[in-house]
């Protein structure tokens, strides 16, 4: 398919907000170079904790621009990658797997309240388990993020494997339900993979350098798993309003190649995102405050 024109712009200057994932990036990689041999440690693991400034305002509308979202009381909570993956990277500092293939397979985020904007946030990430199979190491990792008025605003609970052996997977290929509602159409270009790196310092090059994603075994680059949840999140918070959003539990089941043109489909309680007539990039569940699950 052509490359479709991106209707938003992210200024590269939004790089020089990104030291913390850059620094954390630059640790995955020295990993490669010196692995070194470790021993699992009893779960779930050591809290790394810290206290992080307000994130800039251009930043965060710029961000909810991309994700063509709407105005939310403080952070959008589906920000959290920006402050939290260099937290989440040191909780695997210690673990014998090989981090530095960990593949995202999935995230649950719960927002108890709003997360106030222009305060500190104080910020809590944790290695909740580790499960050892015969193919792949299932990580658990959680991410917690508050403020001092706003304590345990929002969690962000991750799900990530490990491939380390060979072997298919399911077969399945589940799709979008036709009979959902159609909350958002889009045209992703080319470049959204870089756009969503330059906005939240997720760097991983599968998803903006070709050659790279190309080496890994994609057509193209791929879409940040983030990325999908972060259109959902909006799509939802358009639909309901933000502060109607109580969770949101996604699965990724398959690369989103970029370019792509997708939709976002929504019905009782669930949410799909994907190419039309394609399997599906991402299924899951969505709960909204005073509703009964």
């Amino acid at each position: 398919m052509s490359d479709p024109v991106s209707r938003v712009r992210v200024p590269f200057k939004h790089l020089f907000s990104q030291g913390a994932n850059l620094a954390a990036l630059g640790r995955v990689g020295w990993s490669l170079v010196a692995p070194g041999k470790r021993e699992q440690k009893a779960m779930p693991g050591e809290q790394r904790v810290a206290t992080l400034p307000p994130r800039g305002s251009e930043l965060v509308r710029d961000f909810v621009s991309w994700s063509e979202g709407t105005r939310w009381d403080g952070l959008p909570p589906h920000f959290f990658p920006q402050w939290g993956l260099p937290l989440l990277a040191q909780t695997l500092d210690d673990q014998p797997h090989p981090v530095a293939r960990v593949l995202n397979q999935g995230c649950r985020l719960t927002i108890a309240k709003p997360l106030p904007a222009d305060e500190e946030l104080n910020v809590t990430a944790q290695l909740v388990s580790v499960e050892v199979g015969e193919r792949k190491v299932r990580l658990h990792q959680r991410l917690v993020t508050g403020t001092a008025s706003a304590p345990e605003a929002v969690i962000a609970d991750v799900y990530a494997v490990v491939p380390t052996g060979k072997g298919r997977g399911s077969g399945e290929r589940p799709v979008v339900d036709p009979a959902w509602e159609r909350l958002v159409s889009r045209d992703l270009p080319g470049n959204a993979g870089w756009q969503f790196a330059l906005l939240t310092g997720d760097f991983n090059p599968i998803h903006w350098l070709t050659l790279y994603a190309k080496a890994a075994g994609f057509r193209r680059t791929i879409l940040h798993g983030f990325g999908m949840l972060a259109l959902a999140t909006e799509a939802l918070a358009v639909k309901h309003g933000p502060e109607r959003i109580h969770t949101i539990d996604v699965r990724f089941l398959r690369p989103l190649v970029l370019p792509a043109s997708i939709e976002i489909a929504a019905a009782d309680g669930h949410i799909g995102l994907g190419v039309p007539d394609e399997p599906a990039a991402m299924l899951g569940t969505y709960e909204l405050h005073g509703e009964t699950p």
